[in-house]
């Protein structure tokens, strides 16, 4: 029997991925082993997000195939569609499996250890010039306690600083039937929630022909009918989605998770049209306007970059209060990292690390105490928690778990609570970012 160890770089979407090809190899006898010396094969599914993530993506490669020189060490996703002929040149890798060729990893195998001649053309597609959806699927989650389900691929926004629609390719959405098959197969193993996540969520089903056209309001209610499924919670979305109607609809089923991650990027309108943004601030407000209306003190996150090209400090400061006005749960703030190959790589007036580096700090410093502030809103409601993990906060054992809205919230440590619900009062502050839950 031969051993496989499988390392994920990168979104959800990629730890999804890897979870489905883990599940193919066990399906074809692999023994699944931990990433260290010992395995015969490596996949390393990587990220290509930054020049950084292909960086990291490099050093796991390299790292494999020094763990076992003999193994056969594979590279699969985004950096194969970004980097495919430095790869040819890397003595480390010796295979590559791009994106919408992961089904295929298990015979891509077999036909290496045959002794077969595998090739490029054979294991990565021009990804610009598919329409097909990747059906990966998978009957569990790992060691988790609810389930990330991918719904959706590919990015048609083309936004000037990202690389993903050039390595993930055009908008492909899974079929809504396929999507409630698995959800309600991974309900019956005792999953409660289930997280729906794509590469660009709220294109889910723009794809799809006129006559069988749903979206991903249509797909949310099927899957709220799911009778054993307790939440749902969304991936990121994008905020031209978020009407009225949309809004309303949510609020209506009781198993939506209020906790939004509605990306940003920036808080000023001249930053945003160079970023090839497809809003601006006032749209953007309007979202959160419309999902604080309709739910009962939302948790609304998002992502901020920060020194990207041309950002004056004007410009910085205008975000910095824009962002004060919206007063998110979290932000994910993030400095610009030139990704060569997009526009914005070759764009004047690049901003220098030290600048990025001081805008930065100043926006986790406003994130940390938003963030607070978010959770000490929350205090004395009653709420229910999804118990996840064991943590010890100042010698004592606690169980965490999170919210609806995502807030992490902890009970006195109690064998076999991990996966249930606990109602209770969220009480005082354990630390700057748990909550003690009074049962």
């Amino acid at each position: 029997m031969r051993k496989a160890a499988l390392h994920n770089l990168g979104c959800k979407v990629n730890s999804y991925e890897t979870e489905a090809m883990q599940q193919l190899l066990e399906n074809a006898g692999y023994e699944i082993v931990p990433f260290a010396e010992g395995a015969d094969v490596y996949i390393i599914n990587t990220c290509s997000v930054t020049n950084i993530a292909d960086r990291k993506s490099r050093q796991m490669l390299h790292r494999a195939k020094k763990m076992n020189p003999s193994a056969v060490v594979i590279a699969a996703g985004c950096y194969v569609q970004a980097a495919g002929e430095e790869l040819k040149k890397d003595e480390a890798v010796d295979l590559v499996i791009g994106n919408n060729k992961k089904t295929e990893l298990v015979s891509i195998l077999e036909d290496y250890f045959a002794q077969n001649k595998v090739t490029e053309e054979e294991t990565v597609i021009d990804i610009s010039h598919t329409a097909e959806y990747e059906n990966l699927s998978i009957s569990r989650i790992g060691d988790h306690t609810r389930a990330f389900v991918k719904v959706q691929d590919g990015c048609n926004q083309f936004c000037s600083y990202c690389i993903i629609p050039y390595t993930r390719g055009r908008v492909r959405s899974r079929k809504p039937q396929e999507v409630v098959e698995e959800i309600t197969r991974l309900a019956a193993l005792g999953y409660e929630e289930a997280v729906l996540t794509g590469i660009h969520l709220s294109s889910y089903g723009m794809d799809f022909p006129a006559e069988e056209r749903i979206g991903l309001l249509e797909l949310i209610i099927k899957v709220n009918e799911i009778p054993e499924i307790k939440r749902i919670r969304l991936g990121s979305l994008e905020p031209r989605i978020i009407t009225e109607e949309f809004a309303k609809a949510l609020a209506g089923m009781e198993k939506i998770c209020p906790h939004f991650h509605l990306s940003l990027q920036s808080g000023c309108d001249a930053t945003l049209k160079r970023m090839n943004r497809r809003y601006n601030t006032k749209e953007y407000l309007t979202g959160c306007e419309l999902l604080r209306s309709a739910f009962k003190n939302p948790a609304i996150t998002t992502d901020i970059i920060v020194g990207f090209p041309g950002e004056t400090d004007a410009e910085f400061e205008t975000t910095r209060e824009y962002l004060k006005k919206l007063q998110f749960y979290e932000m994910h703030v993030f400095k610009y990292s030139v990704r060569n190959g997009t526009r914005a790589a070759d764009m004047p007036d690049q901003i220098p690390e030290s600048v990025k580096t001081k805008r930065s700090g100043e926006l986790l410093t406003l994130e940390r105490e938003m963030s607070l502030s978010y959770r000490e809103s929350h205090l004395g409601s009653q709420t229910e928690v999804l118990m996840e993990e064991e943590y010890e906060v100042d010698g004592k054992r606690y169980v965490i778990g999170h919210t609806k809205e995502y807030l992490k919230a902890a009970v006195p440590f109690e064998e076999g609570i991990k996966g249930r619900m606990i109602k209770g009062t969220l009480w005082k502050m354990l630390t700057d970012e748990i909550i003690f839950l009074k049962c």
